[in-house]
């Protein structure tokens, strides 16, 4: 077998059922889950209509590229989205099982690792398939931290240039998962420039860009910072976007890849081989959820609405903030955060991811070191529910 499978960790939910096993929660409560980010609002009717009315397409090979429509449909939608003059949907887009399945084959096509000692470079705390992926395409991972002291994003300044001599690929996640950090102009326009003096891919991980605060400004994405600058064949930069979170079709496994086409280009002659076409009937039901935001605009007045219960709850006990976007907090908490999570589903039968499971130690730090991962999925009633337990559980220290 691969030697490189040895260094793939185990996955944070592993360690997570691990730690709970070691206790049993109260019978009397029932258990609330904040620690998968999967979304429990309802899936759009209308798309579960489309999946039913083409279910006989199961009777088609799908191609790899995808269906025309589909692509036209993406193209527009990133367009609209993003303010972009165009995007070519031959070329720049490629449709994906879900942006997991992509950001992992994207890596094993874009690392040389006939390059000394080739890295992949990404936040840190960050999602375990850039590490996974860096692995197993021969490259190295390498983890910048993101810290509260730098709104929760990596220094770039402080990365040194070795770092990127030998980048090959550098993962940015905005919003971020678990900090709900988002990049701006300024941010994009330095990594930019940076691949162009490199020689490196800028990938953008923007699964969560549709969930931000009513209020706020839409987060911005890469490719908008590419037509902001000028850069309107999106050279070296590369975005993944998905359906799980914006449209709560985690099962459709459904997103897209999309911008530089000389990398689409190659990339889709991989998947040609790797046998990963999304389904006809998938496709179909994808185009419907993209044409459509309302339901999208009423997916995020709910997670506004939870946001400021659960706030209201739990800020006079703990040092939480609202993020910028996603549906996630990133709280401190009073002690070390396994005892934390353990203690909490021990006591009152709710479950959070300590922060400590998706970073990394580098240089003595750990930027989930007494940090909880809360994810907001739940009902608004099932959030309010949980944070009040967990209130009680801090003010019971």
């Amino acid at each position: 077998m691969n030697p490189d499978l040895s260094k793939l960790q185990p996955y944070p939910f592993e360690k997570l059922a691990k730690l709970k096993g070691e206790v049993t929660p109260p019978d009397n409560l029932e258990h609330i889950a904040l620690s998968i980010g999967e979304p429990k609002h309802p899936a759009p009717e209308f798309v579960l209509d489309t999946l039913r009315t083409e279910l006989q397409r199961v009777e088609n090979y799908p191609t790899t590229k995808g269906l025309p429509e589909l692509n036209q449909t993406i193209a527009s939608w990133l367009e609209r989205r993003f303010s972009l003059e165009s995007v070519d949907p031959v070329s720049q887009v490629i449709p994906v099982n879900g942006t997991r399945e992509a950001i992992f084959a994207f890596t094993q096509a874009a690392v040389n690792r006939c390059q000394y000692r080739p890295l992949v470079v990404s936040p840190n705390p960050f999602y375990q398939i850039y590490e996974g992926a860096a692995y197993l395409s021969g490259a190295e991972p390498h983890f910048l931290p993101c810290l509260e002291e730098n709104g929760f994003n990596p220094d770039f300044d402080a990365v040194p240039e070795e770092i990127w001599h030998r980048c090959q690929l550098l993962f940015v996640c905005t919003p971020g998962n678990p900090t709900g950090s988002t990049l701006k102009l300024e941010d994009f326009q330095k990594l930019i420039e940076l691949a162009d003096k490199y020689d490196f891919t800028l990938a953008s991980d923007e699964c969560y860009s549709e969930i931000f605060v009513e209020s706020a400004e839409p987060p911005m994405g890469l490719l908008e910072a590419c037509a902001k600058l000028g850069r309107h064949d999106y050279k070296r930069c590369v975005v993944f976007h998905s359906l799980s979170k914006r449209s709560n079709l985690p099962g459709l496994r459904s997103g897209f890849i999309a911008g530089d086409a000389e990398l689409l280009k190659p990339f889709l002659l991989y998947r040609t081989y790797h046998g990963c076409a999304m389904p006809v009937h998938t496709q179909l039901a994808s185009i419907a959820a993209w044409n459509d935001e309302a339901h999208v605009e009423q997916n995020r007045a709910e997670y506004t609405q939870k946001f400021s219960a659960v706030l209201d709850i739990l800020s006079p006990v703990l040092d939480v903030k609202q993020t910028e976007a996603s549906f996630y907090l990133w709280p401190k908490t009073p002690i070390n955060e396994e005892t934390f999570a353990q203690q909490l589903f021990a006591q009152q039968n709710v479950t959070v991811l300590p922060g400590s499971y998706l970073s990394r130690t580098v240089d003595g730090i750990n930027p989930g070191d007494n940090r909880i991962r809360m994810a907001l999925v739940a009902s608004t009633s099932e959030c309010i529910e949980a944070a009040k337990r967990i209130r009680s559980f801090v003010e019971s220290l």
